[in-house]
């Protein structure tokens, strides 16, 4: 099974009339308001980047975060103005790869944001790290900061309910995904120094997923927050290869134990084939970090290229008959 692409893809371009975003907008990610209508948080650069003199990357290369809505889910305005970006020293070389996540809990609801955010320019290899913010309305946000300290992270995504009691955060220490379980939101925003050397000792213990085939032998990576379905956790993630190809997996967890894998397809349901995904600032990327379902629909907001924000979708029961062969 392959995700069929929207025919209007790119569904986010640069907008040169817009300073912050008129070099790229890629890596959207996806959630859906109470009225119905979709957002996407993408990543966005202002023109004036360069290849880098070290071969790797570019130079002048900073992200914010835009928003953006639509009624339709395929159609989307973009906001004027950035919704995050840098302000403080530990993400002053840029805001990335936003995730959304709507929690509710106790009667209460917020939409909890999770980013990369850089301390040391992009492309350096460390500095990484993960930081959040969260808000109800998408016009007041609050940060939160880093919320796993001194380690290189990326690729971090909640789960949207409490799973056996606890709050459960999936993230990737290279080159798996592993989960990370809080009692409750303080401990998740602002957790003991304890709880993190305790979790650093272990973390051999926390890996849920590993790379297993050779498209996704380098690494792997959640994409979006897992969405939930009366078969378990669907979790759509992006694996790399050995040649720096992005392509995207797709698995099915066990909806009271994420450790356990139902299914998982040994094929990328999504991998570099059209001009936008194999040509931009990073040849060969499709990387997801966006999922909803609308009327038994997944829709899958991906970034093309570290170019563009795309668009592909599959009928639920069409994914759910795809993963019954792969069952473990």
């Amino acid at each position: 099974m392959k995700l069929l692409r929207y025919a209007k893809n790119p569904i986010l371009e640069p907008d040169t009339s817009k300073p912050w975003e008129s070099g790229a907008v890629f890596n959207c990610g996806a959630n859906k308001l109470n009225d119905g209508r979709t957002i996407l948080l993408y990543r966005a650069i202002p023109k004036g980047y360069k290849k880098s003199s070290k071969g790797k990357g570019y130079s002048n290369y900073i992200s914010s975060i835009g928003y953006a809505t639509s009624i339709n889910g395929y159609d989307f305005i973009k906001s004027k103005e950035p919704l995050i970006k840098p302000e403080e020293s530990w993400e002053r070389y840029g805001c990335e790869d936003p995730r959304i996540t709507h929690f509710k809990e106790d009667g209460s609801e917020i939409f909890f944001i999770t980013y990369t955010a850089l301390s040391n320019p992009a492309f350096s290899g460390k500095g990484n790290r993960v930081a959040a913010a969260s808000t109800i309305n998408f016009k007041d946000i609050k940060k939160h900061g880093f919320i796993i300290p001194d380690l290189n992270d990326k690729d971090a995504v909640l789960f949207g309910e409490r799973i056996r009691g606890k709050i459960v955060l999936l993230h990737r220490i290279e080159p798996s995904i592993q989960a990370i379980y809080f009692n409750n939101m303080e401990e998740l925003i602002k957790p003991q120094d304890t709880f993190w050397e305790n979790y650093k000792r272990e973390i051999d213990k926390s890996v849920i997923l590993k790379p297993e085939f050779k498209w996704e032998s380098s690494k792997i990576g959640a994409g979006p927050p897992p969405v939930k379905t009366d078969e378990g956790w669907l979790l759509i993630y992006h694996g790399v290869d050995d040649k720096h190809i992005y392509r995207a997996g797709i698995v099915l967890l066990d909806l009271d134990d994420p450790s356990r894998i139902i299914s998982r397809s040994p094929f990328p349901i999504l991998e570099p084939e059209t001009s936008y995904e194999k040509y931009g600032d990073v040849n060969n990327v499709v990387f997801p970090e966006g999922a909803l379902v609308r009327e038994n629909v997944l829709f899958v907001y991906y970034g093309a290229a570290d170019k563009t924000c795309c668009l592909a979708t599959a009928k639920l029961e069409d994914v759910f008959d795809y993963l019954g062969d792969f069952k473990r």
